[in-house]
């Protein structure tokens, strides 16, 4: 199955957690937040969204930061994504 997102909306897969700390501690499963780093798989096709003109600046491909709390998590074939407004990513990492 292949997901298509619509208007604004972007699809992001999180980018892998780091599973120990700067000092070498490991973390538990538990102690992990979600990831605020992701890479984008697809984007919409942007257009009028609430009355204005949406111009879509990512890409697929980019790695992106949203905050932690933002989207909608889904599952397709296994896999997690999240699908987010665009509006909703902080940053596009350089």
């Amino acid at each position: 199955m292949k997901l298509n997102p619509l208007a604004d909306r972007v699809i992001l897969k999180a980018v892998a957690a780091e599973e120990t700390t700067k000092s070498g501690l490991i973390l538990a499963a538990s102690a992990k937040e979600k990831p605020e780093m992701a890479e984008v798989v697809a984007v919409g096709p942007g257009g009028m969204v609430d009355g204005k003109e949406v111009v879509m600046t990512v890409k697929v491909g980019d790695k992106v930061l949203t905050s932690k709390y933002s989207g909608t998590d889904v599952k397709v074939d296994g896999e997690e994504y999240t699908i987010v407004r665009q509006g909703d990513i902080l940053a596009i990492v350089e």
